[in-house]
């Protein structure tokens, strides 16, 4: 049985391993205040462009999120997402669970427009609704498209516009920028966003995702709210360790870029077979119309992600690639097609 569904089924990229094990038994010191930390802190600085950012390793995308919006937000505030956000659809109501309300717009390609924005807007105007105070995407979505600098300059200016917090859940973050049809950079995301976070947990660390806070009213007291919300960890070099690894000699884009040359190739024996996709992406996720006869027996030797019924004979499922995925499982199901 060959798992495409998702990009976490490995456990790391041999490298970070090695490093994790070469540190064992010397002693750090605790909650993310050691040298390995700083380190990482350093290089992803470096990377974007920007000294001044403040950056926070965390072991998880749900409390990252869950977090930087519930600190961000007064307690009547709102963040607006797309309808398949992940914020909406599965973090079991975590933003909710704080008091905020997830403003969720409909989308037929996982993405936010400016258009969807002032929807949100126009509609709550006063003091009985909520009031939408922050904009939430990711890139790569939860769909597997992305946004290009020209639309993410565009919900900049939107935001700018209406004193909106913008920020970039970058779980998948390595597939977006690796894509080849990305015009993104990692500098241009912490020119155009207020935070954002770097994903490694789905790009062959361990587990990890690195906050960048690059507005200022963001920044002041933030650990104290990471200690709150029980997500300080005491061992917390085993992150710094991992993002010391994953921003030195490009690993972090050489993992991404790896998984979606994988999925390239499933994606060109599909089409070549004449499937068709739900959605249009370039990255590590798929979603391929398949017959439902068809999808029975690859279950037999393959493990994915059913996403939706799309008629009486025809299903969408999902297929993920990662860091690990070899080009022999690749193989392998281009042949069971």
């Amino acid at each position: 049985m060959y798992s495409f569904t998702n990009d976490y089924s490995e456990s790391a990229h041999p490298q970070i391993l090695k490093a994790l094990i070469n540190s064992n038994l010397i002693q750090h010191t605790g909650y993310s205040l050691d040298s390995h930390t700083d380190h990482a802190k350093e290089l992803i600085c470096e990377e974007i462009h920007c000294p001044d950012a403040d950056i926070h390793l965390i072991v998880g995308g749900t409390q990252t999120n869950l977090i930087t919006i519930s600190t961000a937000l007064r307690p009547y505030q709102a963040v607006i997402s797309a309808v398949t956000g992940h914020i909406n659809v599965h973090e079991t109501g975590a933003i909710e669970a704080t008091g905020h309300k997830v403003l969720a717009m409909p989308t037929t390609d996982g993405k936010l427009t400016p258009d969807l924005i002032q929807q949100a807007l126009d509609f709550h105007t006063d003091e009985h609704m909520v009031q939408p105070k922050m904009v939430y995407i990711s890139n790569s979505t939860e769909v597997g498209t992305q946004y290009s600098k020209a639309e993410l300059e565009k919900l900049h200016h939107i935001c700018r516009r209406n004193h909106l917090y913008l920020f970039m859940d970058g779980a998948r973050m390595g597939a977006a920028l690796t894509s080849p049809v990305n015009d993104l950079t990692l500098p241009d995301i912490a020119e155009l966003t207020d935070v954002f976070y770097i994903g490694g947990t789905k790009n062959g660390a361990l587990f990890g995702e690195a906050l960048v806070i690059v507005n200022e009213e963001l920044k002041p007291d933030f650990r104290y709210m990471i200690k709150q919300r029980g997500a300080m960890l005491a061992k917390g070099w085993l992150l710094g360790i991992q993002f010391e690894e994953l921003f030195q000699n490009n690993l972090f884009y050489t993992m991404a870029s790896h998984a979606n040359e994988m999925a390239s190739r499933l994606k060109k024996a599909l089409t070549d077979k004449g499937y068709s996709f739900a959605y249009d992406s370039c990255t590590n996720q798929l979603f391929p119309i398949l017959p439902d006869e068809m999808i029975e027996r690859l279950k037999k030797d393959f493990s994915f992600n059913m996403d939706r019924r799309i008629d009486a004979s025809h299903s969408c499922i999902r297929l993920v690639t990662s860091w690990a995925t070899t080009k022999e499982g690749i193989e392998a199901f281009i042949r069971a097609l």
